[in-house]
C-alpha cells in the first residue's frame, strides 16, 4: 500500500503503481490493437531543464502516437494531483511544449 492508498498491480510481468494505471494500460492496448494509436511506451523520462540546469525529471506513465492527429500524447494516470505534480506539468509545458493528458 502506498501513501496514497494505491495498490501495486501486475499485468503479466509489467508492474503498475495502481489498479487505475493498469486499467488505463489495458485500454491503450485495445486502442493499439484497433489501430487507433501506436508506439505505446511506459515510464518515459523527460528531463526538465531551466537555464541549462536540470531541475528534475518527469516520468510519464504512458506515451503514444494518436493516429488521428499524428501527435505524440503524454498520458498520466492521476488519483491525486500533488503540488509537485502540478509544478512538473507547468515545467513540461514550458520546457517541452507538452500538455499532459490526465486520465
Amino acid at each position: 500500500m502506498s501513501k496514497y492508498n494505491s495498490v501495486v498491480c501486475y499485468s503479466g510481468d509489467i508492474r503498475f503503481a495502481s489498479m487505475k494505471e493498469m486499467r488505463r494500460y489495458n485500454e491503450l492496448q485495445l486502442l493499439v490493437k484497433a489501430g487507433e494509436i501506436g508506439d505505446l511506451k511506459l515510464q518515459v523520462k523527460y528531463p526538465l531543464v531551466v537555464n541549462d540546469v536540470q531541475i528534475c525529471t518527469y516520468i510519464a506513465d504512458f506515451t503514444y502516437i494518436d493516429f488521428r492527429t499524428m501527435k505524440t500524447v503524454v498520458n498520466d494516470v492521476k488519483g491525486m494531483k500533488t503540488p509537485v505534480y502540478r509544478l512538473k506539468c507547468k515545467l513540461m509545458l514550458a520546457c517541452h511544449g507538452i500538455t499532459i493528458l490526465e486520465t
